[in-house]
């Protein structure tokens, strides 16, 4: 019976760079580590975007909306339009009529845009 033979995975330099800087950094002990702990940390994510994206399967009323959404990234980047709903919510709304699939930050943009419009009109 033969053993599975093993193979080492090659990295390629930046990688094994930003492993180093961390465990320079004191973040992690060793480079392995390090790169366990990434790895962990994104197979984390990835589970809690599933079973979020099963909530929202399961009760589409709690999903937040893109206004909703361009009103909190608005807020975490202490950007002024998060004091104006209003104008984020119309913002999202020409935007989604716009362009397939967009994100809070183009509704925050678009939102910055109407805004300056408005002020030089």
């Amino acid at each position: 019976m033969s053993r599975p033979r093993h193979r080492s995975l090659r990295q390629p330099a930046p990688l094994r760079e930003a492993l180093k800087v961390a465990v320079e950094l004191g973040l992690d002990a060793t480079a392995n580590d390090a790169a366990v702990a990434a790895l962990r940390d994104r197979l984390d994510t990835f589970a809690q975007r599933l079973a979020l994206d099963a909530r929202y399967r399961a009760h589409p009323e709690v999903r937040p909306s893109l206004a909703d959404l361009a009103l909190a990234a608005a807020r975490l980047d202490g950007d002024p339009l998060a004091g104006q709903p209003e104008l984020l919510a119309r913002a999202a709304t020409e935007v989604a009529a716009l362009r397939p699939d967009p994100t809070a930050d183009d509704v925050v943009l678009y939102a910055a845009g109407l805004a300056r419009a408005t002020r030089t009109a």
